[in-house]
This record gives structure tokens, sequence and C-alpha cells, in this order.
């Protein structure tokens, strides 16, 4: 019963507090004992006797003796006579000042609240020990690691606090570990179902270019043009399926020309190309097949939803080993909102408003995102003055695998 009373943190705090009362306060009412002044010493009488029995005098000590003085008394006998009578104290061998109070109390209170403090220190480490293990154990556990556990001791608050900690921790570790096969699993069954999707639309593709020249131009060019849609979904979708599956870091970096690739794509796209490089090219290393299709979709989407000119700019920032290369594409569409130029680079999102007539999914600029990420750079969305957006990717020019 009473292992089990005490078990509670808060009962072993409270009996300890409880003692550390009783010391101090028994030690508080010594020393004011001490301290306080002392009382008056109580009245000593003498008797005088002849030799026959009879008192022939008697005399009482002064009522302000002090502690410590000689008893003396003046006795007034029968007969006229005055007798001065007295008894001196014994003497004690002489002691050092420090033994006698204050000084004596003195050391004895140091010597008590030394002893509390001993007493008291194993009990409140103990408890802060074992508090400080769980933090470091939460700490842990939030930087990431869903694997830290807290060594459970004991039967108190503590311990049961432990043991709700680790139970929980292994609860969400084992839902992190379901979701990411979950994830690996849609994302494996999303890149085969588009594999899979390839031979279909390649039959319907060859059958398309094997009907009858009469039949009406304005619906084959409808389905020619929506195959067209379906087969660069197909081709996106399995990309940024092998970007998120890490697949893409198979592909070989080499060293590059970024100004022959952006020109590239600009005749094709008939877009404007502005260069502040004059000299030479911009040299980086990377995967030509991803940046080729990183300014694809940068120019497709501004053409997309541009009513104007598009222009790509291409210029260097910073030296040595801070040098970026800095792609910018400008359009004239209507711009983005600021609070919504970080959500339309999540896959398969687009703005509000936007019509099937413009085409999209809300894939190009996701894979976008995943291939500035795959070479270690960063994308962003900004206005562009006189009206529209532009999307600035910066690359650092010393990317390695």
């Amino acid at each position: 019963m009473w292992s089990r009373f005490t078990s509670h943190l808060y009962v072993r705090i409270w009996l300890a507090v409880v003692a550390t009362v009783l010391v101090l306060a028994f030690a508080v009412g010594a020393a004011w004992r001490l301290s306080a002044d002392p009382p008056q010493l109580p009245i000593r009488e003498v008797l005088v006797h002849n030799q026959t029995g009879a008192v022939i005098g008697k005399a009482q000590t002064r009522p302000d003796r002090k502690r410590g003085d000689d008893l003396e008394f003046v006795v007034q006998t029968s007969d006229g006579q005055t007798l001065n009578l007295m008894l001196p104290r014994p003497k004690r061998p002489p002691t050092s000042s420090w033994n006698r109070p204050p000084f004596g109390f003195g050391w004895m209170l140091g010597l008590v609240a030394l002893a509390v403090a001993l007493g008291t220190y194993p009990i409140v480490r103990r408890l802060t020990q074992r508090l400080e293990g769980l933090q470091r154990g939460v700490e842990r556990w939030g930087s990431g690691d869903l694997s830290a556990r807290v060594t459970v001791h004991g039967t108190d608050e503590v311990a049961f606090l432990a043991e709700r900690f680790n139970h929980a921790a292994e609860r969400i570790e084992t839902l992190m570990e379901t979701q990411k096969s979950l994830l690996v699993s849609h994302k494996s069954l999303l890149a085969n179902a588009s594999h899979e999707l390839r031979s279909p639309l390649a039959r319907i593709r060859m059958g398309l270019e094997l009907m009858d020249s009469g039949t009406n131009s304005a619906q084959r060019a409808e389905v020619s043009r929506s195959i067209n849609e379906l087969d660069q979904l197909i081709d996106e979708i399995l990309l940024a399926s092998r970007l998120d599956a890490r697949q893409a870091d198979a592909e070989p970096f080499e060293m590059l020309d970024l100004t022959g690739l952006a020109a590239e794509e600009c005749a094709r796209m008939q877009a404007e190309l502005g260069t502040a490089m004059q000299t030479h090219s911009l040299m980086l290393q990377g995967s030509a097949r991803l940046l080729r299709r990183l300014i694809r979709n940068l120019l497709e989407n501004a053409r997309r939803y541009g009513t104007g000119e598009v222009s790509l700019e291409l210029t260097q920032t910073g030296t040595g080993a801070q040098r970026r290369a800095v792609i910018r594409v400008n359009d004239r569409g209507p711009g983005v909102p600021v609070g919504q130029r970080e959500r339309i680079f999540e896959p398969f999102y687009r703005l509000p408003g936007a019509s099937e007539r413009e085409g999209g999914v809300g894939l190009g600029l996701a894979l976008v995102k995943s291939i500035t990420e795959r070479h270690r750079g960063t994308v962003r969305c900004e206005d562009r003055p006189g009206g529209g957006a532009s999307f600035v990717v910066e690359l650092p020019m010393q990317t390695s695998t």
C-alpha cells in the first residue's frame, strides 16, 4: 500500500517538500529560542541557623541578577549583624567563541542545511533526469527521427507518459511507412497504366491516318488534336513518375550549352530569345533532355495563357562557386495572383477559371519544379512590368550528380 502510494510523482515531491519544511521549521524554532531574551531567573532564598537550629537570619537573591552571575546574599541577623554570603558558580573549562550562542547554533544550522541539500538533491535530480530524457526523445522525434523512443523507468506519471509517447511514435511511424508504400504503389501503377496506354493510342493514330480522305477534315483535325494532347499527357505522367521515384537519377549529366537549347526551343515556339552572353555560350552541367523539357513547358505555358509576345531571357549571376544561370520566361497574360504562386507548381493544379479549351492538365509547371530541384535550382513566379507573368528558374553552374 505504501509503495503504491509513493509511486506517484506528486507524492514523492510532496514528501520531499514536507520533510524539508519540517527540518527548516525545527531549525528556525531552535534559532529563535536561542536568540530570544532569556527569561527572569528564579528567586533563591538562604536561611541562617544558630547552633540550636533556630533561624537567626534570612535573605533572597537580587531580582535583577543575570544568568551566569554568582549567588550573592545579604543576610540581616536577629542581633543586628549584616552578613554577606556569596556562593561562586563552578568553573567550566574554556571554550571557543564559535561554540557559544549564537555561533554554535549557526554551525548547526549550516550542517542541517547541508544535510537537507544532500538529501533532496538525488531525489530531485533523478526526477529531472527522467524528464530530460523524455524531452530529448521528443526533440529527436520532432526533428524527423521517427524511430526515436524513450526509455521507461518506474511506474509513475513520467513512466506512463514515456510509454504513451513510445506507443504514439510507433503508430505514427507505422502509418508513415504504410503511406510511403501506398504512394510508391500508386506511382508505379500510374506509370504502368500510362505506359500501357501508348499501344492503343498508337493504333488509334494509325487508324486515323488510314481513314478515307473524304472524311470531314474538321473532325479529323479535332481527333488528331485530342490524340496529341493525350500523348503529351501520357508523356508528362511518365516523366513525373520517374522524377518522383528518383529514376531520373540515372539521367547522365554532362556539360551542355544552355543557350543552344533555349535557342532551339524558342525557334520551335516562335518566341523571342534575349541573352546577355554576347561573347560565349552559357555552359553548365545537367541533363539535356530534362532541361529541354523544362524550357519547352515554360514556353508552352506562356503561349497557352498569354495573349501577346513570349520572350525568354538568359542571364548569369554571381561569381566563382556562386555562379547561377537564370532562365526568365515572360508573357503578357493575366498574371498569377500572389496567393496562387506556390500552388501552381503542384501536380494537377490549375488556376480558378482556367477553361478546358486552353488545354493542359496542370502537370507542366509541376515538371518544371521537379526538374529544377533535380538540378538543385529554384523556380518562382513574379509579376512582369507592364502586365503578365515572369517565371524565373535559377540553376547553379556547378551542378553535379
